[in-house]
């Protein structure tokens, strides 16, 4: 198992970031910067033993800087999205920043994925990785409560990348994190996702309005296009949908233990995925919106459906909807989450 640091680029206003690489035997290896805990690259062979990156990003450190797309970071203080960018709390109503269509996405204008941590790295007997740090103020885009964030990436001897993430308050406030990873298991700039085959453990998806919104209503997947309770394969029935997918699955029997979530396999490359994770949802977006405008890092543009997300969360809009699990940490609660990525090839 290796660990090292190295300089990655400076900010408009003169701060560092750092690029942290983890490496174990079997040659699976991550790059990772405190710019965002971003993931700028993530190595794993194939079938043959060819390496590839499997994870969309930017081609420069100015392209990254702004990360549009959320390429593979921590999103918050919630992630997804909130109706109407507001909700009300112990008879408050706070009005928070609206950066998508009068709603907030992935935590406003300036959120955790534009934000330089505080980073230390460790090595123990569970592997290597790295510890990020970050005070979000009381107030910030619009958020109560000064929310100590600490997110730890973890790469061990089995293969698997875990997340965890903890977090408290001195004020109630919503949290939901989340690691916004873009996959292509056969690697970046391979094509489409289309081939590869998943497994989704969920009945039920959370039904939502033409802004992708929640209604509050849950909706069975048998029989639909969203029917992943058995492997088929991405592309089979992305048509029947506008653009693709963008929905919450309402994970089976999760009760806080980490849990197996969802598995695909690229039959190309023969490399597997399977994410385990603590939390009730995961949300399938299939990277809809890229045009073929934008260059990735090999060079090629970003085609829709050239990647996959499972973002692993507490369902979307949960301050809205009282039926949804709670997001709301209080003072004196610990907010955790863990969520841990398993490679492996055929």
């Amino acid at each position: 198992m290796k660990i090292y640091s190295e300089h990655f680029g400076m900010l408009p206003d003169k701060r560092e970031a750092i690029l942290y690489t983890l490496e174990n035997e079997d040659g699976l290896s991550m790059k990772v910067t405190n710019y965002g805990g971003t993931i700028i690259s993530l190595q794993f062979p194939d079938k043959n033993g060819i390496s590839a990156d499997l994870v969309l990003g930017e081609p420069t450190w100015e392209k990254w800087i702004e990360n549009p797309q959320y390429f593979n970071c921590i999103v918050g203080r919630t992630c997804n999205r909130i109706a109407g960018a507001k909700f009300s709390l112990d008879g408050h109503e706070y009005q928070l920043t609206a950066n998508q269509n009068g709603y907030q996405l992935h935590g406003g204008f300036q959120g955790f994925h534009l934000k330089l941590w505080d980073a230390d790295i460790f090595e123990n007997e569970n592997g290597v990785g790295v510890v990020f740090q970050y005070l979000s103020a009381d107030g910030e885009e619009g958020f109560p409560g000064n929310l100590k964030v600490k997110a730890v990436y973890t790469l061990n001897p089995q293969n698997e990348i875990a997340i965890e993430f903890f977090a408290e308050t001195d004020k109630a406030t919503p949290v939901n994190l989340t690691n916004h990873a873009y996959f292509n298991l056969n690697g970046e700039g391979s094509g489409n996702i289309y081939r590869h085959e998943l497994l989704i453990n969920a009945d039920e998806i959370t039904v939502t309005d033409k802004n992708s919104l929640p209604t509050g209503e849950l909706a069975s997947v048998a029989g639909t296009a969203f029917d992943f309770a058995k492997p088929h394969p991405i592309g089979e029935r992305i048509n029947h949908l506008y653009k693709g997918y963008d929905d919450n699955f309402v994970l089976r029997n999760q009760n806080g233990n980490l849990a197996l979530a969802a598995t695909v396999l690229d039959p190309v490359s023969g490399r597997i995925l399977e994410v385990l994770t603590t939390e009730p949802g995961i949300q399938l977006y299939t990277a809809n919106w890229f045009d073929g405008t934008q260059p990735g890092k090999c060079g090629k543009p970003h085609e829709a459906h050239s990647a996959f997300c499972l973002e692993t969360q507490h369902y979307p809009d949960s301050m809205n909807q009282p039926s949804f699990p709670n997001v709301i940490l209080r003072p004196r609660e610990e907010y955790y989450s863990k969520t841990v990525w398993r490679f492996s090839n055929v």
